[in-house]
């Protein structure tokens, strides 16, 4: 009982986060594009990805095994950003702001994630293409909805 809280609490926190994040109206570092990046822009996002990525959300972007089970830490493990995650489902702005401060930061509230923030390691126009490469995976569907998220900000 008292895991299934923590495990509860845990992802609330989470998803408390992303909601704030989005409604306090947080600006992505660059515009939103709902076209698909350029072919250079993808591959130089790819190889970022590959370097500073892969190692923990998987080389074919399908996360860690039981990603949505809190750890014995309480931390979550890392995501899927396929189009069987969750990545799509936040608007540009807060999947900078991941990449760039880490989860913890974008999140709030004491929440505790292996995630680090890629500022010290990644300049914009290099996060900006490492998401550019995720989004230029996702089916039209995901690509859509994302895009319409983030422009309603």
């Amino acid at each position: 009982m008292e895991k299934t809280l923590r495990n509860t609490v845990g992802i609330g926190l989470v998803v408390g986060g992303v909601i704030l994040a989005v409604f306090a109206g947080w600006r992505y570092a660059g515009t939103a594009s709902t076209a698909v990046a350029s072919a250079d822009i993808i591959a130089q996002g790819r190889q970022i990805y590959v370097d500073q990525c892969a190692a923990c959300h998987g080389a074919n972007l399908a996360g860690q095994p039981d990603w949505r089970t809190p750890l014995a830490s309480g931390r979550l493990p890392a995501p899927p950003h396929d189009e069987s995650g969750h990545t799509w489902h936040h608007p540009d702005e807060v999947l900078f702001r991941i990449v760039k401060e880490g989860t913890a930061a974008v999140v709030g509230g004491g929440y505790e994630s292996d995630m680090p923030g890629f500022a010290d390691v990644l300049s914009d126009a290099e996060i900006r293409a490492v998401l550019d490469y995720i989004k230029s995976t996702w089916p039209e569907r995901e690509r859509s909805y994302q895009s319409e998220l983030s422009h309603s900000n």
